[in-house]
This record gives structure tokens, sequence and C-alpha cells, in this order.
């Protein structure tokens, strides 16, 4: 493996977890409390369709990355 297989494999990972904790909040299925608040910070009350929308775009763009890399990794093997 290559570095850029690793880096686009972790940024996959991580977009997918991310996503899915933002699409859970967005739904206001989970409610976290905010951790670092610069200004005055207020937690959310209900759902966020933005956060809902952000978490499926970023859910489904990590599950490209990982697809695409596992896609390439079996094509690349067959061909050497």
């Amino acid at each position: 493996m290559n570095v850029g297989k690793i880096a686009r494999m972790l940024v996959g990972a991580v977009l997918v977890a991310l996503g899915a904790l933002w699409v859970l909040q967005g739904a206001d299925l989970v409610r976290i409390k905010p951790v670092l608040c610069v200004a005055d910070c207020q937690p959310l009350v209900g759902g966020s369709p933005v956060w809902l929308a952000v978490g499926v775009v970023a859910f489904l763009a990590g599950l490209a990355l990982l697809t695409v890399h596992r896609r390439r990794g079996r094509l690349g093997r067959g061909q050497e």
C-alpha cells in the first residue's frame, strides 16, 4: 500500500463516521453538548435539515472514497 491509498482510506473512514454523526444529529436522534466554545455557544434544540443534508453528503463522499479504493485495489492486482 502506498501513502495515497492509506490517506484515501483514512479520509473516507472519517467522512463516513462524521457523516453518520451529522445525519443522526440533524434528524434529532443524537444530542451532544458543544465541546469547544469560543463565543456564547448554545446547543441546538430540535433537528437541523442543513446538518442532515451535510451529513448525507459527507457519508456518501466517504463511501465513494472507500469504494474507489477497493475497486482500484482489485483491478490493480489482476493486472500485475
